[in-house]
This record gives structure tokens, C-alpha cells and sequence, in this order.
């Protein structure tokens, strides 16, 4: 029988990449010539460095602009409040990556709720949806692609 899975993952590589060529525009944009700020990845969290907010917001700007170029998802990034002093202002980016609970469940309710005729299982950080048609999976895939579950999904795993 088809399936497929339905994960939500951040490709760290490319995600390092982004995060090397925006380090590299700030280096060189002239309006952060002589400020002190950068971009650092650790695990599953990006932390920005910069000397105020209007640096802060600029800093983000250019994070997207180098994510999306990379084709990653800027609905996977969870903002927190900046901290820190005048000089040393810091912001956290925390990555969303897998299907928590609550998001797979929506997963499962769409899929119902649209009356197709494929089970879904949830495993883990995961859903796997199998059908007897190969053509019922497709249209499953693009309900979800229109559907705004929270964070966003990939398909991976098919089999036929």
C-alpha cells in the first residue's frame, strides 16, 4: 500500500549556510560598519548580537532574506524578545522542527475532516498516512500544503 510521512524538519545545512552568508552581509553592509553584531547557530537556536533594535530588526531582515533564498521556511523560527543591555542587545531564534503533539492531532483532524479515504498514524515527531490509491495521497499532500497547520510540513518517505 502507498504512504508517505509528514515531518517538519529544517535542513541544518543549508540552515548553516544562510546563516554564514548573512554573517558575511553584515560584515560588509555600511550600516553596521564599526558595530559589534553577528549571528551564531547553536543545535536548534540561532542567537543575534548587535548593539540595539534597530540593528535587531535590521539583523532579521537579512536572516530571512538568506532563508528564503535557501528555500527554508521562516515558519519554522520561533522569535524571542531581545535581552540585554544597550550596548549588548541579544535575541534568540529557536527552530520548530518536528510535529509535536498538538500539530500532528490537526494533522490527523484535516485529513478526517476531508472525508479521503487514507489512515494516518502518528509516530513520534511524524505522521504516516497510507491509502490504497496513490491519487488519494496527492490530494492529501495538497490539502495540506494549503492548510495552515502551525509550522510547516514536508513530505518525505513515499513508497509506492
Amino acid at each position: 500500500m502507498p504512504s508517505f510521512d509528514v515531518v517538519s524538519e529544517v535542513e541544518m545545512h543549508e540552515l548553516k549556510n544562510a546563516i554564514d552568508q548573512a554573517n558575511r552581509e553584515v560584515s560588509t553592509r555600511f550600516d553596521f560598519k564599526g558595530a559589534d553584531c553577528s549571528f551564531e547557530l547553536n543545535d536548534e537556536q540561532i542567537t543575534l548580537k548587535a548593539e540595539g533594535d534597530f540593528q535587531l530588526k535590521q539583523m532579521r531582515d537579512v536572516l530571512r532574506s538568506k532563508l528564503v533564498k535557501r528555500k527554508i521556511d521562516t515558519g519554522a523560527l520561533d522569535i524571542q524578545d531581545p535581552e540585554g543591555s544597550l550596548k549588548n542587545t541579544r535575541q534568540k531564534i529557536l527552530l520548530k522542527q518536528g510535529l509535536d503533539g498538538d500539530a500532528g492531532r490537526k494533522v490527523t483532524k484535516l485529513i478526517k475532516a476531508g472525508k479521503f479515504k487514507v489512515q494516518t498514524q502518528i509516530q513520534g515527531n511524524q505522521v504516516r498516512i497510507t491509502g490504497k490509491k496513490r491519487d488519494d495521497l496527492q490530494k492529501v499532500m495538497t490539502m495540506l500544503r494549503e492548510e495552515n497547520i502551525g509550522v510547516p510540513v514536508q513530505f518525505t518517505n513515499f513508497r509506492d
